[in-house]
Order: structure tokens, then C-alpha cells, then sequence
């Protein structure tokens, strides 16, 4: 068992729970944030992801006992006040959402992209992006959407 101590979308919680539960697992069964959505598993497709300490993460690969003392970011706390993100009306306006279910993870990519880096490269931009699998898009709008966040 693992007593921890964490920060979740900037609420202190603290719980006990086994520290081999998956943060993902911890995300949706434990705290009730289904938002992250997870997809392989394996840390492959990037569903699952989440901004831990600062980095984007696959939360379907991180144990619950690496976590004590962190700061954990999900897609619920990407809005304020019952309004969208930019970076989400930029992925509604450019066509970036099909059927939603990378979007979580794709958002939160780019998120932490935008936090370390306000105006990355092209290059930057794909390599942040380059965990997520997307099967609708063709990945086209997904870019146009983050590059249009760099613009300020």
C-alpha cells in the first residue's frame, strides 16, 4: 500500500491505495476523472495521456508508488469556468476532433508542449504529437490546430 500524496488538477488529495495501480487506473476508478481515456495500455497510443510534474506522460505505464509528492494535470482541468481552452476552440475550429477518443491525450500533448515552449517549431510541434494515435483525422488538423495556438 502506498499512502500518497498528491496534487490532482491543483486539489491536494490524499489517499491510500495499492502502489501497482496504473495512474490512469487511479485517475478514473479512484478519483472519478474519466476524461483520460485509456487505449493500448502499453503506452503506445497516448490516450491515456497526462501532464505529470510538468512532462507528458502515458498514464496507463506510471505506478501509483512513483507518485508521492506529485503534481498530476488531466484534461478536466484544461478548462476554466465552464469555458473551452484555447487550444480546445482551436481543435473545434480546425477540425480536430472526430470521434474524441485521442483527443484527451492530444490535448494534453500539446498542452505541455505550449507550457515549456509558447512558439515551438514545426518539428517540435510533430515530436510532441508523435505518441498519440489518431484513427479518424489524418493528423493534418490535429497540427493545424496546435500551430494556431502558437500564434499569438
Amino acid at each position: 500500500m502506498a499512502n500518497l500524496n498528491i496534487i490532482v488538477n491543483n486539489k491536494h488529495v490524499q489517499l491510500d491505495v495499492d502502489d501497482s495501480i496504473r495512474l490512469v487506473d487511479l485517475l478514473r476508478d479512484k478519483l472519478g476523472l474519466t476524461g483520460t481515456k485509456e487505449g493500448c495500455g502499453i503506452g503506445e497510443c497516448g490516450a491515456c495521456t497526462v501532464i505529470l510534474n510538468g512532462e507528458a506522460v502515458c498514464s496507463c505505464m506510471i505506478l501509483a508508488g512513483q507518485l508521492n509528492g506529485a503534481k498530476i494535470e488531466t484534461i478536466e482541468n484544461i478548462e476554466q469556468n465552464d469555458t473551452l481552452s484555447r487550444l480546445q476552440q482551436l481543435f473545434l475550429e480546425h477540425g480536430a476532433i472526430q470521434c474524441g477518443f485521442c483527443t484527451p491525450g492530444m490535448l494534453m500533448s500539446a498542452k505541455a508542449l505550449l507550457n515549456a515552449n509558447p512558439h515551438p517549431t514545426e518539428d517540435e510541434i510533430k515530436e510532441a504529437l508523435e505518441g498519440n494515435l489518431c484513427r479518424c483525422t489524418g493528423y493534418i488538423p490535429i497540427l493545424n490546430a496546435v500551430r494556431a495556438a502558437t500564434l499569438q
